[in-house]
């Protein structure tokens, strides 16, 4: 079995694949400070919750945007594998040219979100990311990386809220009825919610100007499922992007 990992920097995201088949799917706080054994002790109890082991795992792929945890995970998978890592970043073929002035400075699960998102409905298409930041990704038709644009995440926007504002109580991220809230609590969810929906509705009708035509636009992310909902722009939601993009530079590799 093949696991796929993708390190946030809030969140790890963790699929078991039994060849094309997703039959494992975890996703975990992201602790910049977990040595290689405590990750491989929490994999390890996240496993048997379904019946899986260490034992059943041939082959890891890690795509990362926290350094720290990149060596860890592979003295996870020396140990837990006795297999080497296979992670994204240079060096590594993911079938997709990157346009980007600097090609080393795009987070590897942009890259990774593309080529599922190009594998899947063509192109061009724009992949929206909601994370600690809200990415938004454009690939060509030609399926090349061209870059996005780059805003905080609906989290993180929150915390910088509440940490600054000392009469605003913190809220449930949850979209509200109306815009125009009656209370507090909805006045925040609207600003936060409804307007990063808006946020990405507008980045992404520029996307289209400057393409020079509609696309097919897929979120994915922790609130995805939540966001989706809430932007007239995206046309679907899939939250195991990342882990369909992982399975599919894995198997360009292998």
């Amino acid at each position: 079995m093949l696991l796929a990992v993708d390190v946030g920097n809030t969140q790890t995201v963790i699929g078991l694949f039994a060849a094309d088949k997703l039959v494992g799917h975890w996703r975990i706080s992201t602790n910049a400070a977990l040595t290689g054994d405590e990750l491989r002790v929490k994999v390890s109890g996240l496993l048997s919750l379904d019946g899986h082991s260490w034992g059943q795992v041939a082959d890891l792929i890690l795509a990362s945007v926290v350094p720290r945890l990149t060596s860890a995970w592979e003295e996870v998978a020396h140990v837990a594998c006795e297999c080497e890592v296979m992670i994204v970043g240079p060096g590594l073929k993911t079938g997709m040219p990157i346009r980007y002035d600097n090609p080393h400075e795009v987070g590897a699960d942009r890259i990774v979100n593309g080529v599922a998102a190009y594998a899947r409905l063509g192109g061009p298409v724009v992949v929206v990311d909601f994370g600690t930041a809200t990415t938004i990704d454009v690939i060509d038709a030609s399926g090349a990386y061209l870059g996005g644009a780059i805003a905080p995440g609906v989290e993180t926007s929150a915390e910088a809220l509440f940490s600054k504002a000392a009469r605003l109580s913190k809220v449930d991220l949850e979209p509200p009825s109306a815009v125009i809230g009656t209370n507090t609590r909805m006045s925040v969810q609207a600003g936060l919610m409804l307007g990063e929906a808006a946020m990405v509705d507008g980045l992404v009708r520029r996307v289209w100007v400057e393409l020079g035509r509609e696309t097919p636009v897929i979120a994915t992310g922790g609130l995805a499922a939540c966001m989706g909902t809430l932007c007239d722009t995206i046309t679907e939601v899939d939250t195991d992007l990342t882990l369909s993009g992982l399975l599919l530079i894995f198997e360009h590799n292998r």
